[in-house]
């Protein structure tokens, strides 16, 4: 399994603070209010905003504040102009990295975002130079101590996985990006409980990282994430699993 899908699912299953609350409901707002922009307020017509809605409502987030967000896209009411933007660069270890964020201040955000990279090991690099390495992707991951394994490779089948990778202690399940819909349906159907059900952008080959370069390069990605307008991180780091677990657990 890749580096960023088992950090993502440690990420998931930790408790959410009351403060790291509020400043995802403020990540999804933005969110919502240019997928509502670029493609309309009507869910049922636009799968992206339908998608992070649907991740919205998962969080926990007012239906009040969804609809306003939704309101300021279409510009039923007044609101910020936001856009969004991809910078590339590299952490440690020469790890490719991509980070989206939605903002309405590019030229800061940018700075924010080199600052970071090369404050904890990485820096910033042009436009293209590592979004070759990556593909976009849907991505399902169960805890194998949760599942039957069984059902999980049944469930690859039906859904026609493109790939299917595993660890000591998972199980992730790769498929084209835009049967997401379906294979969340089927998700459902079939009882299984994923740890993570999310479209990322899958790294085709990872770097491996050793203790001292991994817990530098995992607190790159947390600084990032820690951001207001960054919305997604990707990375094609490869951390073991003992590793990962100790430098989550700080």
């Amino acid at each position: 399994m890749s580096g960023h899908s088992k950090w993502s699912s440690i990420k998931h299953k930790k408790a959410k603070k009351d403060a790291q609350r509020g400043k995802l409901f403020s990540k999804l707002a933005r969110k919502i209010t240019i997928e509502a922009k670029q493609g309309g307020g009507d869910i049922e017509k636009n799968p992206a905003l339908r998608m992070v809605v649907e991740k919205a409502q998962e969080a926990g987030m007012p239906k009040e504040n969804i609809k306003k967000a939704i309101q300021r896209g279409t510009g039923e009411l007044p609101g910020v102009n936001y856009e969004q933007i991809t910078c590339e660069g590299y952490g440690p270890g020469g790890v490719a990295l991509l980070v989206e964020a939605v903002t309405d201040n590019k030229r800061r955000v940018i700075s924010e975002i080199r600052h970071i990279l090369t404050s904890n090991g990485g820096h910033m690099g042009e436009t293209g130079c590592v979004s070759w390495l990556f593909e976009r992707k849907g991505s399902v991951v169960f805890d194998k101590k949760n599942v039957d394994e069984d059902r999980v490779m049944d469930l690859a089948i039906e859904i026609g996985a493109e790939d299917v990778r595993e660890d000591e202690t998972t199980i992730e399940v790769i498929f084209p990006p835009e049967n997401f819909g379906s294979v969340k349906e089927k998700v459902k159907e079939a009882g299984l409980n994923p740890d993570l059900l999310e479209l990322t952008m899958v790294p085709q080959t990872v770097v491996p990282l050793e203790e001292k370069e991994a817990i530098q390069m995992l607190k790159l990605m947390d600084a990032l994430e820690e951001m207001e307008e960054v919305q997604n991180v990707y990375a094609n780091f490869d951390i073991s699993e003992e590793i990962m677990e100790k430098a989550s657990s700080r």
